[in-house]
């Protein structure tokens, strides 16, 4: 349990320290907002692309790897629908529901992968990234597209920003020159690199400053439910499946930190965008962090770590 807490305890204390930074306004809130940009269109594609392009990608179980992280996420994308009517919930705050359930942090993912197994645990979290950020993106634009919460132009509009999303586009770039044996040649390999190392502490950073204490105040049916699926019930199937398929150790340990990460910060720009329940998401993305301080650890330690 020590060594699980000493590789997260400092990503923690970053979250922390950005949250201190969003409570005393400095820098100002515009600050914050642009680099938040900075990192998610340049920074922390540019570590992605680092990561996958040098990688030898050929040593992670990567259809096995699959199946316990997306097997999961579609099993609950499945539960939470077909339990819609007995959570009693508005379509905007379903729709927050289902974000807060299945959507995970990046940043967090990442930094724990690489924090508890170095580069190789950063490899396979890369490749968890590659295969996850697709598969949750086009399910939660699919939800809300089902509850009826946006038009035909923000149709429009959230479908074009998927395929634009800069995470897709870095992990297929990232594949494609690994694949091609290209790689990063030359002076590019280092650039990307440099670029990508700050990602993860300013992104951590970034997490704190966005958090809301004020909205965890709201504790209804739809808070217990996202919770109770990302922290408790998506790890433990997760898993139970790496189990299952036997996967190796640094693998089985990703997969359980994917799983049980705390939902995306970005979750609540999309609410607010698509016509979800906004107040709902910043309660959960908060609650939820706090949260996974404790559940994090104890999941990692029931994992053998």
């Amino acid at each position: 349990m020590q060594g699980v807490a000493d590789a997260l305890g400092p990503l923690f204390l970053l979250i922390l320290l950005g949250a201190a930074l969003g409570r005393l306004r400095q820098p100002n809130g515009e600050f914050w907002a642009q680099l938040e940009k900075v990192i998610y269109f340049l920074l922390f594609p540019a570590m992605l692309v680092a990561t996958l392009a040098t990688a030898n990608v050929g040593e992670v179980p990567v259809v096995r790897l699959a199946l316990a992280l997306l097997g999961g996420m579609l099993a609950f994308a499945a539960l939470l629908w077909a339990t819609q009517r007995r959570l009693g919930l508005e379509p905007a705050a379903f729709t927050s529901v289902f974000q807060g359930a299945l959507r995970f942090n990046t940043y967090v993912g990442v930094a724990g992968a690489a924090a508890l197994h170095g580069s190789a645990g950063a490899t396979v979290a890369a490749v968890a990234v590659a295969l996850m950020v697709p598969v949750v993106n086009v399910l939660c634009v699919a939800s809300f597209i089902a509850a009826g919460t946006l038009g035909p132009s923000s149709l429009g509009k959230s479908l074009a920003a998927l395929v634009r999303n800069p995470l897709i586009i870095a992990c297929l770039v990232g594949i494609g020159l690994n694949l091609s044996g290209i790689g990063l040649p030359g002076w590019s390999g280092a650039t990307v690199e440099l670029l990508g190392r700050a990602a993860l502490p300013l992104g951590l950073v970034a997490v704190g400053v966005a958090l809301r204490p004020q909205a965890l105040l709201r504790l209804d049916r739809g808070v217990w439910a996202a919770n109770l699926v990302k922290l408790m019930l998506m790890p433990a199937l997760v898993l139970s499946v790496a189990l299952l398929l036997g996967l190796d150790a640094i693998s089985r340990d990703v997969a359980l930190l994917f799983a049980a990460l705390p939902t995306a910060t970005s979750a609540y720009i999309l609410a607010r965008q698509l016509g979800g329940d906004a107040e709902l998401m910043a309660a959960l993305i908060t609650g939820q962090t706090l949260l996974a301080m404790l559940t994090l650890p104890a999941w990692l330690h029931l994992a053998g770590i």
